[in-house]
């Protein structure tokens, strides 16, 4: 199986848990900043996964672009998964997360989502991730393959 994991990180959190989640995936795996990818050339991947820091309930700027300049059925055919890297205040949940959101322009670009949109944690804005959420990472990676 090929998989492509994308990751948008503004303080290495994200990119942490997307390189886990290519460590725990078998087979052919790339992991890339998602200003390497173009969305048009993705049909050469089984797996996609595609993984934001959450800002105002929402995935990153690049990420949103991304998807923007997507065709309509650029995830046709693909399966698909989303992750993001979140706060743990309640405050945060009145605006939402990037995961569920990442996961419907998945879908809407007729990708198969293989698992729910996940969320791992971290300390404060710029981090660090809470302890136990590589290997969560990880372990939610594993689950998308089997």
């Amino acid at each position: 199986m090929k998989t492509l994991v994308i990751y948008d990180s503004l303080y290495a959190n994200t990119k942490a848990v997307a390189q886990a989640i290519g460590n725990a995936i078998p087979g052919d795996v790339e992991v890339r900043h998602v200003s390497r990818v173009e969305a048009a050339n993705l049909q050469a991947y089984d797996l996609l996964v595609v993984g934001a820091p959450t800002h105002g309930g929402r995935p990153s700027e690049a990420v949103q672009a991304f998807f923007d300049q997507a065709p309509p059925d650029a995830f046709a055919g693909m399966k698909v998964a989303a992750f993001d890297t979140r706060l743990t205040a309640k405050w945060v949940r009145i605006f939402g997360y990037a995961a569920p959101r990442i996961a419907g322009r998945l879908e809407q670009g007729g990708g198969t989502l293989v698992g729910p949109p996940a969320g791992f944690f971290v300390k404060g804005r710029k981090g660090p991730l809470k302890p136990g959420e590589l290997e969560r990472a990880s372990v939610w990676a594993q689950g998308l393959v089997r």
